[in-house]
Formats: structure tokens, C-alpha cells, sequence
């Protein structure tokens, strides 16, 4: 496996792992996936990476802004996606740590992640890399007919900013 930085072209394939976690009803309150444009809006231009065995993309990981307001230009939303038939093989953690490496190299210091409390394998993804739970936000948002609850989780580098 090799991990290298997301190019348009591999769209496709990072579209299909995102429908797949839309799929558990566990990964995000989205309910459909983006189009190239929309994704790639909504994405920091660093920090965006694929996991690619066998020439096919297994996995990727990317940054969003919190905030346009330059106080939190530091501070980042993380997104990890897996392709199921590829969860539990140590992809997670290969991706994510190469994504901690470059957002300090991009000034990033503090990492945030919500998600919901039943996605127990991405909760001790995050913990197994330093991240803790800040928050818990009962009821914050309804997915089809439900009302959600989730978990914030944050990393502060030790590298980058104040330490």
C-alpha cells in the first residue's frame, strides 16, 4: 500500500468508498455524495490523501475548514473513509497518520472530528492517534427519521502552534 496526495482522477473511487460509509447510516449525516466540485470546494487544497493498493484507492482522508475566520485558520475538520473490504488492515491509522504529519506541515495545530458514538472503530481510531473527546452533542441532528447524537474528538499537535 501506498499513500499519495488525492488528484481528480481518483474521484470515482473515493466517491464509491464515501457511498459505502453513507451506507452503514454510521459515518455522516450526509445522505448523498458529492460531486467532484462540491467535494473539492469543500476540502483544504493540503492535506488530502488516498490509500492505493494494486492501483485501486482503499481509502482516503482530507481536511476541511472550521471557520473563513482567520483566528481558526489553524484549526481543521478531519474526514477518513474506508473501503469496507479493506477495514481493520491498518489503513486507518497509515492514513491518518501521514495526514497529522502534513496538516502540522501546513500549520495546522488543533485536529477536530464529530461522529457518531456507534462508529466505535473510527472512536479508537482517533484515540489510538492522540485525539480526545472534547464534547458530546446529544440530539444534534436527525439522519432520515432519526435524531443523532455525536462525539467531537480533538488532536493538538505538539509540533505546531502553542504546546
Amino acid at each position: 500500500m501506498k499513500i499519495i496526495s488525492i488528484e481528480k482522477n481518483h474521484f470515482t473511487e473515493i466517491a464509491n468508498i464515501y457511498r459505502q460509509g453513507l451506507e452503514t447510516g454510521h459515518a455522516t449525516f450526509e445522505t448523498t455524495v458529492p460531486s467532484w466540485e462540491d467535494w473539492d470546494k469543500g476540502k483544504l487544497s493540503h492535506s488530502r490523501l488516498a490509500a492505493v493498493s494494486n492501483d485501486t484507492v482503499v481509502g482516503w482522508a482530507a481536511l476541511s475548514a472550521v471557520s473563513d475566520r482567520c483566528v481558526y485558520g489553524g484549526v481543521a475538520e478531519l474526514s477518513i473513509y474506508i473501503a469496507n473490504d479493506h477495514k481493520g488492515k491498518g489503513i486507518g491509522k497509515a492514513l491518518m497518520s501521514k495526514l497529522i504529519e502534513q496538516s502540522e506541515a501546513h500549520g495546522i495545530w488543533t485536529l477536530q472530528s464529530g461522529m457518531f458514538p456507534e462508529n466505535e472503530a473510527t472512536v479508537a481510531l482517533h484515540k489510538s492517534l492522540g485525539f480526545r473527546i472534547i464534547g458530546y452533542r446529544e440530539k444534534i441532528g436527525k439522519l432520515r427519521d432519526t435524531w443523532r447524537d455525536t462525539i467531537i474528538m480533538e488532536r493538538r499537535s505538539t509540533t505546531t502552534g502553542i504546546h
